[in-house]
């Protein structure tokens, strides 16, 4: 079997132990923490360079392992070796609607540890895809002080229900909507032609969580001036053009604002 990790080299690997489960964590930088959790099909190079981007940045880069393996080049066949397995997984709520998966408790308590380990205010996390929403579902932790979802794609949108659903249940929401009232804010990424993650799924954060929801959609549709495919999905990975001026570039540095906003000033006392 390939071993693949070459291309994280650069990255400690340690792991994480939650209710008898342990996972791979890949890290890198110091600072406040945040979790990149990967999306479909796993940490690949471009995750991991974002991961390089978030340390450069300042921050202890958390890279945990849900599925996949680490370091592997994208590819058709890997995407789909890595997606069957993840939409049976009792894990993930990949068609539920209203149902926050389970593999966000494990994500909060890695989130836990990490913030004790790393300091700071609180940590930051964004979900890429697949994980998109789970940093959403992150924000009922009160340490969660930087959440993103970028294209999150969960559940899969079959209905017009899926669609706009947003992959958490009542009681998370409400607690969610909790601390957008006290001022903790979200930040959501997508390209506007993404059949994968809809329009409606952004409207509904907008209506539940009003301006505390800040949207950052990208105009992939025919006419675009950036000529950016009506098949992007990925906006901080595959998809991303590391070129001044680009609607992807400039999503990139509002999520690095974001962390740098949120996660580098201590909060004032009361």
């Amino acid at each position: 079997m390939t071993d693949y990790r070459a291309a994280l080299e650069d990255f400690t690997e340690t792991s994480f132990t939650h209710d008898g489960k342990t996972r791979a964590v890949f890290r890198k930088g110091t600072g406040p923490a945040v979790v990149v959790i990967h999306e479909i099909p796993g940490i690949t190079p471009e995750v991991a360079a974002f991961g390089r981007r978030v340390a450069d940045a300042g921050f202890t880069a958390v890279l945990p392992v849900l599925f996949g393996d680490p370091g592997r080049p994208m590819s058709v066949g890997y995407v789909a070796k890595s997606f069957g397995p993840a939409c049976v997984s009792k894990e993930f709520a990949a068609f539920a609607t209203g149902r926050t998966s389970p593999i966000t408790v494990w994500l909060r308590a890695l989130g836990a540890q990490m913030h004790e380990e790393c300091g700071g205010p609180g940590i930051g996390a964004v979900g890429m895809c697949f994980t998109g929403g789970f940093a959403l579902a992150m924000m009922v932790d009160d340490r969660m002080l930087a959440p993103v979802l970028s294209q999150p794609s969960l559940p899969l949108p079959f209905t017009k229900k899926h669609r706009a659903d947003v992959g958490i249940d009542a009681a998370d929401l409400a607690r969610v909507k909790e601390r957008a009232a006290d001022g903790q804010c979200l930040l959501g990424l997508r390209f506007t032609g993404d059949p994968v993650v809809p329009g409606s799924r952004f409207e509904t954060l907008r209506r539940e969580l009003g301006d505390r929801f800040i949207s950052v959609e990208i105009d992939s549709s025919s006419t675009n001036e950036w000529n950016i495919p009506r098949s992007a999905h990925s906006v901080l990975t595959e998809h991303l053009v590391d070129e001044p001026g680009h609607p992807t570039q400039a999503a990139l540095d509002q999520v690095l604002d974001f962390f740098s906003a949120r996660l580098k000033t201590e909060p004032a006392s009361s």
